[in-house]
Parts: C-alpha cells; sequence; structure tokens
C-alpha cells in the first residue's frame, strides 16, 4: 500500500497506519467511531475544513426515513454538530459574535450549539449535557490535557461517536506539539492533512511548517528556538516586540535561530542551576538582558549565520526582539523544570527583568507565578 509522503512521516514518527486522506468532499456522517485530525499549519484552512462540517451537517438534517437510520445510534444522531473551542484560544477573533465557528475570512453561527472548555472534565460535561449529539468538532485539540485523547477515544468507541480535532501537530519549533498531540495521532482513526502557500515573498512551495515572527521597526525577526511554546493571542498583524506573528513556511523560509545554542549552553546552564550554580546562568542572562552582544548567543547565532559560507542575516535579526533573558527562563522554568520559583524570583530581581512579560508568559503556558 502506497501510504505518501505524510503517511510515511507519521509512521516514523512511530504512529499507526492510518487512512491519510488526499482530497474531501462532503462530510460522511454514516461511518461511526471516528476520530479525525485535521492538521496543518496555521493559515492552512483547519477551521474553515470543520466549517464545512458544520454546513453539511445542515443539508444532512433535512434527510428523512432510511438516511436517519444511517446516522443514529439510540439517542446519539451523527448529524447533529457541536463545536468545543479551548478557553485558552477564545480571544482569537474577538470581533466576530460569541457563538461563531471563525476563520480566516469568515464564521457560522452555531447559536447554542457552541461552547468552550478548558481540560477534558469540562468537554465530558458537555458530552453529558448533549446526548444527542454525535459529531464534536474540537478545535485546538493539543492546548488540553493529555487525558482528551482517552476520553474521546472511550466515548467514540462505546457510543459511536464522530469527534473532528482541528489542530496543530507541529509546533514553531517544527517539533511535536506537545504530549497530548502525540495521543491524539496515536488515538486517531483519519488524518485530513492540509498545506498553504509558503508566505515568504519570494516562494510559491508547499508549507507545512508554522513560522513564529516579530516585527520590530518593521523588521521581521524569527522568534528562538527557546521562545515560550505557548502564547495566547489574536491572529492580528502586530508589531509589538513582545507579540508574535504567524505564517505558513517552507523548509527553505522557516527561520529557526537559536536551538543549537539552546541545547549546547542555555539548558546546560539550567540543568547546573537546578544543581544549585545559578552564577553561570546568571551571567549569560545578565548579558541577554544588557548587552546582547557579549552573550553566548550572540556568538553563537554570528558564527551560523554571519561567519559562514551561506550566510542568512535575517536570522540575526532574532536578536532585536525585547525580553530574550525572560524568554529563556520562561522555557527552563516552564517547559524543562530546571528553574524552582525562588530562583526564578531571584533571577527577575537581580536582573530587574520585565515581570509583566514573564507573568504572561507563565500563565500562557499553565506554570504561573505570583511576580
Amino acid at each position: 500500500m502506497d501510504i505518501g509522503e505524510t503517511g510515511q512521516l507519521l509512521k516514523n514518527l512511530g504512529f499507526p497506519l492510518l487512512k491519510v486522506h488526499s482530497s474531501y468532499s462532503h462530510h460522511d456522517f454514516i461511518t461511526p467511531a471516528r476520530r479525525i485530525l485535521v492538521i496543518g499549519p496555521m493559515g492552512s484552512g483547519k477551521t474553515e475544513f470543520t466549517a464545512r462540517v458544520w454546513r453539511d451537517s445542515k443539508i444532512a438534517l433535512k434527510k428523512k426515513g432510511d438516511a436517519v437510520s444511517l446516522t443514529t445510534k439510540g439517542a446519539v444522531d451523527r448529524r447533529e454538530v457541536f463545536v468545543v473551542r479551548s478557553s485558552l484560544d477564545k480571544s482569537r477573533f474577538p470581533d466576530y459574535p460569541d457563538d461563531a465557528l471563525a476563520f480566516r475570512g469568515g464564521y457560522e453561527r452555531c447559536g447554542n450549539h457552541i461552547g468552550a472548555a478548558i481540560d477534558s472534565f469540562q468537554l465530558e460535561t458537555l458530552l453529558a449535557d448533549n446526548p444527542d449529539v454525535g459529531t464534536w468538532i474540537v478545535d485546538e485539540a493539543a492546548f488540553f490535557d493529555e487525558r482528551i485523547a482517552y476520553l474521546m477515544a472511550d466515548e467514540s468507541r462505546h457510543r459511536d461517536l464522530c469527534f473532528i480535532c482541528p489542530t496543530l501537530v507541529l509546533n514553531f519549533r517544527r517539533e511535536i506539539f506537545n504530549q497530548t498531540a502525540r495521543l491524539l495521532l496515536e488515538n486517531a482513526t483519519d488524518v485530513f492533512p492540509l498545506t498553504a502557500y509558503c508566505e515568504h515573498e519570494d516562494c510559491l512551495m508547499d508549507s507545512l511548517y508554522t513560522y513564529r515572527y516579530y516585527l520590530v521597526d518593521g523588521m521581521e525577526c524569527p522568534a528562538l528556538y527557546f521562545d515560550p511554546l505557548i502564547i495566547i493571542g489574536g491572529d492580528r498583524t502586530k508589531s509589538d516586540g513582545r507579540e508574535p506573528n504567524y505564517c505558513t513556511r517552507c523548509d527553505e523560509h522557516h527561520y529557526l535561530p537559536g536551538k543549537e545554542y539552546t541545547f549546547f549552553t542555555l539548558k546546560p546552564l539550567g540543568e547546573q542551576a537546578a544543581r544549585g550554580n545559578i552564577a553561570p546562568l546568571l551571567a549569560e542572562l545578565n548579558a541577554l538582558a544588557g548587552n546582547i552582544g557579549e552573550s553566548r548567543l550572540y556568538s553563537s547565532l554570528k558564527s551560523r549565520y554571519v561567519d559562514c559560507e551561506v550566510p542568512c542575516p535575517v536570522q540575526m535579526n532574532s536578536l532585536a526582539v525585547p525580553c530574550i533573558a525572560e524568554r529563556a527562563i520562561a522555557y527552563l522554568y516552564a517547559e524543562q523544570n530546571l528553574l524552582s520559583a525562588d530562583q526564578v524570583l531571584y533571577l527577575i530581581e537581580e536582573l530587574a527583568l520585565d515581570k509583566e512579560y514573564l507573568s504572561r508568559r507563565l500563565s500562557d503556558n499553565r506554570r504561573p507565578l505570583e511576580l
């Protein structure tokens, strides 16, 4: 069987063989017990894909007789669709109605068949409160806790429900987004991969990756590898170097400076701090906060992107964003769990860092601190 490029990628990542679809027409409300992942970079049309499912349901619900028996089991009817948004992501489209399934370029009004959940337990409550709904669209499912993958698998198997999850699987680092994304893949029955044109102005290649960047004085500044994993915000273009922008990029134009530095330098410094020796990390953070040219980060990027056979100066723009020391601390504390809360507070006070920025980023990544 020819499993295609996407199927081969999933196989190489250790996932079971899935039915990977290359095209899509109308949604199949007949087949029960499906866990459908709609994956692709930001801007590839994942939510618009599910909006088509919503529109298809309006047509399917007009059917009668034998058609009804094909989509029902007991009280459950898979033509009944309910949309669940992540509470973390509710600020993406602030100008749309509260009951809107919103996507770039439009929205669908869902009335009382739309809700928000912060975790799998709130999703479980919605399932119980809507026992007749057979198709559930769970937007950005990777933002939820890992339990959601098994909750959806159990509910689909026991009640023949269909779950459709438009979600990121790869983060801006081009890695599996998180453990939830990995478990969603393991428990999926179907995958619809979506792509987009690379949004670099000189390129028309297919794009699979979400690219994070900042605008500082109109200059494109690629996000550093250790930039906070989750940053909650809207979809509007932002010129504040503290708030990111996103687009889709191909392999050639997806810039990700600082990955080598993270593992050669930043993480080892965090490990030293975890063992009680915080001085080397303090010295590097002091350079990041006040004299970036003296930092080991600057030396690493310069050797890789300036003093090389094929220079890529846009990568150096990553050093123009503010709060680089704060970003490094968020990475070591919220993701790597190498710094204690007391050490974070000590570093903030010692280096006079931006408490407001760091507090927001830690809250985004579910490791809030009273700063």
